[in-house]
């Protein structure tokens, strides 16, 4: 093909990977809603399990939506990606010689399988430990000591009922706690011959009060995802330098505890600096370093291009 020729094919595999990710954002925005309260999960649990109100902030008129349409474009892309990898795949592969074809086969599904693995090792794992070090954190800074003291006399506490759960037909100006989401409860109307019900925010006596903004946090959650599925490419990374012959298993052998203190260095820098989070990090990681090792015994570069060991063509 000319170089005009891989134009027109570049451009026209393109507007097919655009046109294919068309109905996918459309979808996304449909789904954009839920999964952005799936998101913001941990971090209203955190808030809760340490007393702080777990309502997230939006300080502009189009903060909220400015999230959620981000949200949109991620899982336009992730979900999109399969598709716009097949078109790249397409444009490539005719100038790719058979062996360097297997090697692909091999590398794109493993990378994939290990992003995955990486992010959900992130949400699952690493945030809800991470969440819990920054609330308690801030929560117990400058905490104050509140007097107790007996009441004076004719004095009397009123009572509001406590419970887990919202009652099923709450009478207009009855009020309750909920446990569940630690807010004092009103009643103070029906619409539609439905209860309209209201709630306060309560919080412990905190000496910082943890209040977050909804784009903030959801940044930080999109870049610490990129940064776990990007960290956990080590076992490809490692092959890859094992088939070029940069280096070997047995070089890499007699620097184990080099890489261990690297691992330990990015779990410090991936995560807070509190002891748990960086040996969650660190192991994984450690643990994707000697996977690695495992796969240059089982994949050499021969095995995988096809070849024999007198460098003969096997397919």
């Amino acid at each position: 093909m000319s170089f005009g020729d891989h134009l027109d094919e570049l451009r026209r595999r393109l507007l097919l990977a655009i046109a294919g990710i068309l109905p996918i954002f459309f979808v996304a925005m449909g789904v954009g809603r839920p999964l952005l309260g799936l998101l913001m999960d941990p971090i209203r649990a955190s808030l809760r399990a340490a007393n702080q109100p777990s309502a997230l902030l939006a300080t502009g008129p189009f903060e909220a939506f400015g999230t959620y349409f981000r949200v949109v474009l991620v899982v336009t892309i992730l979900a999109g990606a399969p598709w716009i990898v097949y078109h790249l795949w397409k444009f490539v592969s005719p100038g790719l010689y058979a062996a360097e074809r297997r090697f692909a086969y091999l590398l794109v599904p493993m990378s994939a399988l290990l992003t995955f693995v990486g992010v959900a090792f992130f949400y699952f794992v690493i945030l809800p430990v991470v969440l819990a070090f920054l609330v308690n954190f801030g929560s117990t800074l400058g905490k104050m000591d509140i007097a107790v003291g007996p009441l004076p006399e004719g004095v009397t506490l009123t009572s509001v009922a406590v419970l887990d759960h919202d009652p099923v037909d709450p009478v207009v100006g009855q009020e309750w706690i909920n446990t569940a989401l630690r807010q004092v409860r009103f009643c103070i109307g029906t619409e539609n011959e439905r209860p309209v019900i209201v709630g306060a925010e309560l919080s412990s006596t905190a000496g910082v009060l943890q209040q977050y903004r909804i784009s903030e946090y959801v940044k930080m959650l999109l870049n610490f995802a990129l940064a776990f599925g990007v960290a956990f490419q080590m076992p490809i990374v490692v092959l890859l330098l094992g088939w070029a012959g940069i280096i070997d298993r047995q070089t890499l052998a007699r620097y184990r505890r080099h890489v261990c203190a690297v691992c330990a260095v990015l779990g410090a820098l991936l995560t807070p600096a509190d002891p748990l989070s960086m040996l969650l990090m660190a192991i994984p990681l450690y643990l994707l370093f000697e996977l690695g090792m495992i796969l240059l015994v089982v994949l050499p570069a021969d095995r995988v291009a096809g070849t024999r060991k007198e460098g003969n063509v096997a397919d």
